[in-house]
């Protein structure tokens, strides 16, 4: 089997074994945290992947994605009170919603571009707001509460963090094969010119609309974990720009438009974030680094780290899928 197929499926298979170890407390000690921020990652690597399929190869910056993962959080959250269920068993439910609300959205928002569709997403995240703040079916500002599971503490985490894991990979493989396939190359095509796609035939407005329903689906799901990881759902928790913006940077750190761009960007994202706080704690400093981060980056790799090393013939071929 090639390396390239090889380091892949070897990292997965430490991944799935790793949180295994907390049976073993007196040997390896407690991992929780680093189980946290294991799951923390997937968590976003699921969105930024998500969020490259309609930005990356589309080319529609969305500084508002989070709107949908508060969708799915709060299907799942009410659902999950109101049945008596784990939002775990409404994974599936809180993404179809989000994706026909995303289909709703894409309807209106993809008839513009650029600076427009970049306002367009923010106002979306602002009208959320309104809404979910006085809508007191749902908890108003205050939000919903979800019980907490019933493991203990050390094994509390292992249901989120297999459930991120198996979302991210599944999330993984939509990227690539989006970016392998006739609808990609119709996407990337409408990216550069959408008055030429449609002469040439491509039906613009489907492949588009269709991008951004695939985009939105795989993010309400990660809402209903993510809720349920939190045990709440308030629309300050979620709906604030700068989840959103995380997204956009990872995915521009990484690589726009590649398939390992939006893991390797979170990875690194996430690692430097943890090490300036543990550092500096949190403070404002952090987001000052961060940004110095990404201008630095971006100075050497223009195109994201594996988008320029790719160009370059310099990415390694475990990292070389698209």
């Amino acid at each position: 089997m090639e390396t390239k197929k090889i380091i892949p499926i070897l990292i997965l298979m430490v991944l799935i074994v790793f949180p295994l170890i907390q049976f073993f407390p007196s040997v390896f000690g407690d991992q929780n945290y680093v189980i946290h921020l294991m799951l923390y990652a997937f968590y976003y690597m699921v969105m930024t992947s998500s969020w490259n399929i309609i930005g990356g190869y589309g080319g529609f910056i969305s500084v508002g994605h989070n709107a949908f993962l508060c969708i799915g959080a709060y299907i799942a959250g009410y659902y999950s009170i109101m049945w008596g269920v784990s939002p775990f068993y409404l994974i599936l439910l809180s993404g179809i919603g989000a994706g026909i609300f995303g289909f709703f959205v894409g309807l209106v928002t993809l008839r513009v571009r650029g600076p427009s569709f970049i306002i367009s997403s923010i106002a979306l995240i602002m009208i959320l707001r309104i809404i979910f703040d006085r809508w007191e079916l749902v908890g108003g500002a205050s939000g919903i509460t979800l019980p907490y599971n019933s493991l203990s503490v050390e094994f509390s985490k292992f249901p989120h963090y297999y459930g991120f894991l198996i979302l991210a990979v599944i999330t993984i493989y939509m990227n690539w094969y989006v970016r392998h396939s006739k609808f990609g190359l119709a996407l990337r095509a409408i990216s550069h010119d959408e008055i030429r796609s449609a002469v040439a035939g491509i039906n613009v407005k489907y492949i588009k609309v269709t991008a951004f329903v695939l985009s939105t689906f795989f993010i309400g799901c990660a809402g209903a974990i993510w809720a349920d990881y939190l045990t709440y759902v308030r629309p300050n928790i979620f709906l604030i720009i700068l989840i959103a913006a995380n997204v956009v940077l990872m995915v521009i750190l990484g690589g726009m438009g590649t398939v390992t761009g939006p893991i390797v960007g979170t990875i690194i994202f996430i690692a430097f974030n943890e090490l300036i706080l543990s550092y500096l704690g949190a403070t404002e400093l952090n987001l000052l680094f961060t940004g110095l981060l990404l201008v630095i980056t971006l100075l050497y790799f223009p195109n994201g780290i594996v988008g320029t090393l790719k160009n370059k013939g310099k990415l390694p071929r475990f990292l070389d899928w698209g």
